[in-house]
């Protein structure tokens, strides 16, 4: 089993950086692969970032490409997510999740597969 527990959103103003964490407990965070989602307002759940167990690749929805970036610290059970140039259309609630697979080669980009989810971080970014 995987707690999951986000911190760090808040409200910005367009353009602006926010960081993101996400603190897991049990023993096997650091065998699974972390993602983040984002769900906006009337929108379905969607992608924006992953990365493997050990740390050594990650990948990118389109839209946060070259803005966002994910990484983690298995010793502290930590994952990380950097925002910059945020958009107002990029307001949502961010959730941070594991893969339900330990040591997943190549972890996928689908909720479904996702067995532990935190309870979300609110964050707001005005035009």
């Amino acid at each position: 089993q995987v707690q999951l527990v986000e911190s760090g959103g808040g409200s910005v103003q367009a353009g602006d950086s926010l960081g993101l964490s996400c603190v897991g407990s049990g023993s096997t965070f650091n065998q699974r692969a972390m993602a983040w989602f984002r769900r906006a307002p009337g929108k379905e759940r969607e992608f924006v970032a992953l990365i493997h167990w050990s740390g050594t690749s990650t990948h990118y929805a389109d839209s946060v490409k070259g803005r966002f970036t994910i990484s983690r610290d298995n010793a502290k059970n930590t994952l990380f997510l950097r925002m910059n140039s945020l958009k107002p259309e990029e307001t949502a609630v961010y959730f941070c999740a594991a893969d339900g697979k330990t040591y997943a080669d190549w972890p996928t980009v689908r909720p479904v597969d996702y067995n532990y989810w935190g309870q979300g971080t609110q964050v707001t970014v005005s035009s």
